[in-house]
């Protein structure tokens, strides 16, 4: 049975959406996926863009298919300051709500940073960084095997 993704990650420019369209290469291309969800094609077009209800739809329809979704995938890179790589709030808040409706969580980091912080270590069941992630196509979202990162954590 294929795994439902759910792709949590920074779209807000042409680089980040070069990112997201590497993951889903990798990911529609892997036999144990099936369906992939990504927030910015669902984006409410029946409200008006960043209004209230707008929000409040958005907010929700992203958590619900957060909690509901197989599998997060999400995409840790953001912008870097001073060679460290910073993560988008959104998606580290979505990383949170998987991990507390326990979905599992797939970290992705394009960048290289000299440092990783502890909670989202602690909070992925498998690391894939720089060269690491096309074999997101290989990766078996069936059993989750784990592979964190080695980086030093603060």
């Amino acid at each position: 049975m294929s795994k439902n993704i759910y792709l949590a990650a920074p779209f807000f420019d042409e680089t980040q959406k070069a990112r997201i369209d590497a993951v889903c290469m990798g990911l529609k291309a892997n036999k144990t996926v099936g369906s992939i969800y990504k927030p910015e094609d669902h984006q409410m077009e029946s409200e008006e863009l960043y209004s209230f209800p707008w929000q409040v739809g958005v907010f929700k329809q992203d958590v619900r298919q957060v909690e509901t979704s197989d599998v997060v995938v999400a995409i840790l890179d953001y912008v870097e300051v001073d060679d460290e790589i910073i993560s988008d709030p959104g998606t580290i808040f979505e990383v949170g709500t998987a991990f507390e409706a326990g979905v599992p969580v797939v970290l992705v980091q394009f960048g290289e940073t000299s440092q990783f912080n502890l909670m989202l270590a602690q909070s992925g069941t498998a690391y894939f960084q720089g060269e690491d992630i096309p074999k997101l196509k290989d990766y078996d979202f069936q059993s989750l095997p784990q592979n964190f990162t080695d980086q030093p954590v603060f």
